[in-house]
């Protein structure tokens, strides 16, 4: 370590100093610099944001061709096998109703101006401020209007302003939210449109209609199926024949009773018929054949006697 042309290296060379905590200024600006890149990039595809564009549940906003895409590709891998879930959005979005198309309004005279520019600015109808980073913006659902968080605010109603559709205090989402407060309402948002059925477009979500058509009827059918029991009033016991077991494979209860009531009629109305006297075999044994019954006996009984005739 000496001697030899070298150096000797101190504490402060060696030991490194642990990293400091950003301060609130580093915080905004990190936080800035992400807020302008998502609003003008799609979270998906990483590229620039272009109409049509959309948004989840939780504000996110994406081009509708790479939702799309992300989509089929998706349903690609699930019958391929490789069911991994959607990752690239966090599972939020499963189908086109997780999604409403944002409409934004666009300053007519910087387009009218600058014709050539890639850059479209985004403002609210009601205040005419730029909408974006330094601008809390939020859209309405379902008609997917965007406007700032203030002018919402001081709207008067439930009423958009640009169509006049109704939306809930509940259905104002707002676009890129930082606040933990606002991911906590969308989260519980979410969860309580999902057990009532729906998705965030407030469409129906799949499969819910199946199951609520499937239990229904069952319901129904034990309704009905008590009250004949009451009107009917005790029914006989039905026999044991082969055509039972078809009764009691069906599962419905109102139409299991229905065919076991037709069946011990119609075994009632067999026995009957075998009981009664057959018409066509009663015509063989008639005793009217033209003769007195004095006239008749075991020898001429079948034959005619001529009246002239000596016996």
């Amino acid at each position: 370590m000496g001697n030899d042309g070298g150096s000797i290296p101190t504490r402060r060379e060696l030991v490194k100093e642990a990293a400091k905590d950003p301060n609130n200024t580093q915080v905004k600006e990190t936080q800035t610099e992400k807020l302008q890149y998502y609003w003008s990039h799609c979270s998906l595809s990483q590229t620039a944001l272009t109409p049509p564009i959309v948004s989840d549940s939780t504000g996110n906003l994406y081009n509708k061709d790479a939702v799309l895409e992300d989509l089929l590709n998706t349903s690609k891998d699930t019958q391929d096998g490789n069911v991994a879930g959607n990752d690239r959005t966090s599972g939020t979005i499963k189908s086109l109703r997780d999604v409403v198309e944002v409409r934004f309004s666009i300053d007519k005279e910087e387009e009218d101006g600058n014709t050539k520019s890639s850059e479209v600015r985004m403002i609210c109808p009601v205040t005419g401020k730029r909408l974006g980073p330094g601008i809390k913006a939020v859209y309405l659902v379902p008609c997917g209007h965007v406007f700032a968080e203030t002018a919402v605010r001081e709207m008067p109603g439930e009423q958009c302003l640009e169509c006049n559709e109704h939306y809930s205090s509940n259905n104002i989402i707002p676009i890129l939210p930082v606040s933990s407060t606002d991911k906590d309402r969308l989260r519980d948002r979410l969860s309580k449109l999902q057990s009532e059925g729906l998705t965030h477009s407030l469409k129906k979500a799949p499969g819910s209609s199946k199951k609520r058509k499937q239990t229904r009827p069952n319901k129904e059918a034990e309704a009905d199926a008590d009250k004949i029991d009451e009107t009917a009033g005790p029914s006989l016991p039905p026999k044991k024949t082969g055509i039972e077991t078809s009764s009691d494979a069906i599962k419905n209860e109102e139409t299991a009773a229905l065919t076991a009531r037709v069946l011990v009629e119609q075994a009632d109305r067999n026995k009957r018929r075998k009981m009664a006297p057959n018409e066509n075999l009663k015509g063989l044994f008639s005793s009217s054949n033209g003769m007195a019954a004095k006239q008749s006996d075991f020898m001429t009984r079948g034959f005619s006697i001529p009246s002239g005739a000596k016996r």
